[in-house]
């Protein structure tokens, strides 16, 4: 509990540093809030008194901003200016943060006021239930400073953030519909022509890219598919487009409805069809009448990878939104109690909605390109035709065995007449397919309401996994060019690990430059720096293939001089590992800080253990048997998987020009082993870097200074210019440096990943051999995708973590960074 407390005064105190102003207003909005009783149970009394609305005295506009309608108000603004105040601060000052905030409050309430006005002058009937109405909240003024401080945002940034908020704040006005959803629109209307006057630099227009373009489209297609499920979720919809949910999530008829059908004598068939609908569990009601909703977010997946089967459905979904919008407008022009206003505005409209839509996929179609390979067409087909022939064998073959549970009790025909009803929204039966029984026992109702939501969720995941898989291709001719270049022009010290088995292959259309990489859920990762002359062009065109496929680049373990060229392209980077090089020219074990080698080397020599160079494919089955037992006694010990990616395992000891160096004994015991990658230039091998590294537990405890030394001395002999003992992950030289928020987190995790994987032990024991540092860097090109990012990382590296050792893993971090807490504690 006391650390709970410490965590929080720190975190509210870095609030107050970063934005007092914020921080003093938060604290007198919920202050206020709490005294009056607003947070729990609004007080109608009160808001009719203090919000602003047609009839309300001019001061409440000011009074209104310091309460909220409800809860849900409280902590929704609270969220916003947590995030927006800080920024706004920093970037314009507490007095034009607090300007912009009042103007945007004050230009929303008022500009919003008069357009209800308007609209009741109209007899516009939407508008005209907002007369005499009230709102409150600083959420108005909150959404006009965010916009506004979208024009101090790098072009990225500001488009993603613009459109989120205004399809946010449009969505809730057309399907909530209430005053302070209207407000609230026009708060970031007056926030958006503020930021235009005032904050707008003459920056260069920047053109948008592939992914950011299906970025937006995707959150356009989103939008569509939330703003009627906001409308069905809320319980008091006011909006001129909340009919529309009827449309994209049907929700099963009232008992109101049903009672007044039933009560007509010629409307037997559809009373039993709404009791049988009204008969469905909340659950798979629910899911089901979500289902069309789902749809079109599952499609907005696929659009913001790219994918063109996702492009034609949304396309063709949306053209019949309007069509069926159409045709429900010709119908409501013929009622007479509708005016053509209402025509106009409330039906209409929707139908302008699908049909851009529409019109942006049309002009937008080049961005969605990338289509699944036939043999995955034919097993997304074969799955989904699989799921439907098996669920229907089941409903009608397992039904009829339980007619029983049936009310009337079906037979055998009448169970395959209602088949194709099982796999429809309950909301979209009404009128179309006449309902003839339902289901009374448990194995009857889970047949009849979740044979459709089971194939659906099979159908969704399956489009799912369609838009996120990779689907890698054969690369073996693309393996052999890339280990020709890296021969040719050499590298990093990582450069072998290029050739390693699960890489891809890119390279610059002249053939020169090549960049490996693997694809761990939609992010592209390469394995240390491009391979060529070419190093700028080849990421400039990597990231163009990259957004053409629909996944996110990431360069992950390259050198400064990437760093800096990538940087010159707006790409940010930050440091995830220290390379650790041994110069062989000068290199000579004398003088005090070698003489820990020295003395593993001299206990070697006493012990009778001696340093064997071989190649782990030629050994002789003696060796290679101890190696394999001394690895599975390793992996053993951790009780986790052995971690990839760049951190090789025995499958890599089998490469060509490998080569292992073994601590013997006289009995040909095997007490340690060190493989070297070769580092190439010029077709020569220059340079040796340290991968693979175990020793016996029960062994000779300085083989590994033992090894290490050898190999320097020996290959110094052979030519070698120097030895690498490769990056320690997680690990980095203090060089004073202030590090950034993310460096920060990044030494955090090493910190904690520290108990189980020992990544800064590995770090200090390097530096026993007076190693030169090189800083490692990750280079991406997009902030917003550093989650995804992380996660690709995290499953390159432990690619075969099941749910046992993900557990094992949590609970030894936790368990040991518990031990040195408590050792800290007593030692302090």
């Amino acid at each position: 509990m006391a650390r709970g407390a410490n965590r929080a005064q720190q975190m509210i105190s870095r609030l107050f540093r970063a934005a007092p102003l914020t921080s003093v207003f938060l604290i007198a909005f919920w202050t206020v809030g709490a005294l009056t009783r607003a947070i729990r149970n609004p007080n109608e009394e009160l808001l009719t008194r203090i919000g602003f609305g047609t009839g309300s005295p001019l001061w409440t506009i000011f009074s209104s901003a310091l309460w909220s309608m409800d809860l849900v108000g409280y902590v929704g603004t609270t969220a916003l200016l947590i995030v927006v105040g800080p920024l706004a601060e920093r970037e314009l000052g507490a007095l034009r943060t607090v300007a912009i905030f009042l103007a945007s409050h004050v230009a929303g309430a008022f500009s919003g006021l008069a357009l209800v006005l308007v609209g009741a002058d109209v007899h516009w009937s939407w508008l005209e239930s907002l007369v005499g109405e009230v709102a409150a909240g600083p959420s108005i003024g909150g959404v006009g400073l965010a916009l506004a401080l979208t024009f101090r945002m790098p072009p990225l940034w500001r488009r993603r953030v613009r459109l989120l908020l205004i399809l946010s704040v449009l969505v809730l006005t057309l399907y909530s519909g209430w005053l302070e959803d209207l407000l609230r629109l026009s708060g970031g209307v007056a926030g958006l022509l503020i930021g235009a006057l005032f904050l707008k630099r003459g920056a260069v227009h920047e053109a948008r890219t592939f992914q950011e373009t299906r970025t937006l489209v995707a959150l356009l297609l989103a939008a569509s598919a939330l703003g009627p499920v906001v409308a069905m979720l809320s319980p008091f919809p006011n909006g001129p487009l909340w009919w529309f949910a009827d449309v994209v999530a049907v929700v099963q008829p009232s008992q109101d409805d049903v009672d007044v059908v039933c009560g007509d004598p010629d409307s037997v068939e559809l009373c039993r069809t709404m009791l049988v609908q009204l008969s469905y569990g909340r659950v798979p009601a629910l899911v089901m009448s979500l289902l069309p909703a789902l749809l079109l977010l599952v499609l907005a997946e696929g659009l913001r990878r790219g994918r063109r089967f996702a492009w034609w459905s949304a396309l063709v979904l949306n053209v019949g939104y309007a069509a069926f919008i159409g045709w429900y407008v010709v119908e409501a022009a013929r009622i007479p109690d509708i005016g053509p206003l209402e025509v106009v505005f409330s039906y209409s409209v929707p139908m302008l909605a699908p049909l851009a839509i529409a019109v942006v996929l049309l002009l937008t179609r080049k961005h969605f390109g990338v289509r699944l390979p036939r043999h995955a067409v034919r097993k997304f087909w074969r799955f989904t035709a699989g799921s439907i022939g098996l669920l229907s064998v089941l409903y009608v073959f397992g039904g009829y065995l339980v007619r029983d549970q049936f009310s009337p009790s079906p037979g055998f025909t009448e169970l395959l007449a209602d088949l194709p009803t099982r796999f429809l929204p309950p909301g979209y039966l009404l009128g179309l397919v006449p309902l003839q029984f339902s289901a009374e026992g448990f194995v009857g109702t889970l047949l009849f309401e979740y044979t459709g939501v089971v194939f659906w969720l099979i159908v969704m995941a399956g489009l799912l996994m369609a838009s996120w898989r990779a689907w890698p291709s054969s690369c073996e001719k693309e393996a052999a060019q890339a280990r020709e270049l890296m021969r040719r022009y050499g590298g990093s010290s990582l450069s072998y690990m290029t050739t390693w088995r699960g890489n891809q292959y890119w390279f610059t259309p002249d053939g020169e430059t090549a960049i490996a990489y693997r694809v761990v859920a939609t992010i592209a990762l390469t394995v240390g720096d491009p391979i060529g002359p070419n190093r700028v062009d080849a990421v400039r065109g990597f990231a163009e293939f990259c957004a053409h496929n629909g996944w996110t680049p990431c360069l992950y373990s390259v050198g400064t001089e990437t760093r800096d060229a990538v940087a010159r392209l707006g790409w940010s980077a930050v440091q995830v590992a220290e390379d650790t090089v041994i110069e062989l020219d000068k290199l000579a074990f004398t003088g005090k800080k070698w003489q820990d080698v020295r003395t593993a080397l001299n206990k070697a020599a006493k012990a009778g253990i001696v340093a064997e160079w071989c190649t782990y494919a030629d050994a002789p089955y003696a060796i290679t048997d101890q190696i394999r037992s001394i690895s599975a006694e390793w992996v053993a010990d951790k009780g986790l998987p052995e971690m990839g990616f760049t951190l090789g395992g025995l499958e890599e000891l089998t490469g060509d020009g490998v080569r292992c160096l073994l601590a013997v004994d006289a009995d040909r015991t095997v007490h340690g082993i060190t493989s070297w990658l070769p580092v190439y230039a010029d077709g020569e091998v220059i340079g040796w870097t340290l991968d693979f590294m175990r020793r016996r537990t029960h062994g000779f405890r300085g083989s590994m200074e033992f090894l290490i030394a050898s190999a320097a001395l020996q290959l110094k002999d052979e030519g070698a210019r120097y030895l690498s003992l490769s990056g320690a992950p997680l690990a980095r030289l203090d060089r004073g440096e202030r590090p950034k928020a993310l460096q920060r987190v990044l030494d955090f995790t090493g910190q904690v990943l520290e108990p189980v994987y020992g990544f800064r032990s590995l770090f200090a024991f390097k530096a026993k051999f007076q190693p030169t540092y090189r800083p490692m860097f990750m280079a991406y090109p997009d902030s917003a995708a550093l989650p995804r990012i992380a996660n690709a990382v995290s499953r390159a590296y432990l690619p075969h973590l099941n749910a046992r050792q993900g557990v094992r893993l949590a609970s030894k971090m936790i368990i040991r960074s518990r031990e040195r807490v408590t050792t800290h504690g007593r030692t302090d």
